[in-house]
């Protein structure tokens, strides 16, 4: 094996296209529809949308890490920290070895570089779906971050139900 090879195999992996459909699906679902709540639906400029008793339409922008948690104003930090989190999410994927995984993986890294696109071109995430019920109110979030969190437990899931890989 020459050198090229394995270090194509240490970022290419035998799941690798079936990751980076799914990265590239949410990444493109993820834009879309911040492209219609942002341009179509002009959300930044107009009151919360109620879509259901229970879901509304409602602008915020997120300037923190997760849910707006660790507000901060060096947004090129967290795109720095994205790119480097989904580059070692990368390297996971090249390695994973059910689907399960590779489309968890696939997920994350999509809903990551979504939300690090708009801290570079907004320099804040667009978050537009706000869940309620009563007094109880979830944070507004986005496609993104729906699939970061599916994906994280996708991959608790897939780790959980799969046996121990022996090395011998």
């Amino acid at each position: 094996m020459t050198a090229l090879t394995a270090a194509a195999n240490r970022f290419w992996g035998p799941l690798s296209r079936l990751g980076l459909m799914f990265a590239v699906w949410v990444f493109a679902l993820d834009q879309l529809c911040k492209f219609w709540i942002l341009k179509i639906v002009n959300l930044d400029e107009r009151p919360p949308i109620q879509i259901t008793p229970f879901a509304d339409l409602a602008m915020a922008w997120n300037e923190g890490v997760s849910y707006g948690l660790l507000t901060t104003n060096a947004q090129m930090l967290l795109v720095a920290l994205s790119l480097v989190i989904t580059a070692a999410l990368w390297l996971w994927l090249a390695r994973s070895t059910t689907p399960l995984a590779a489309a968890a993986l696939g997920l994350i890294i999509g809903g990551a570089l979504g939300n690090a696109l708009d801290r570079v071109l907004h320099g804040a995430v667009a978050d537009f779906v706000h869940l309620h019920w009563g007094t109880w109110s979830w944070y507004i979030f986005n496609v993104a971050d729906v699939a970061i969190v599916a994906g994280v437990l996708l991959l608790v899931y897939d780790g959980l139900k799969s046996p121990p890989v022996r090395r011998d």
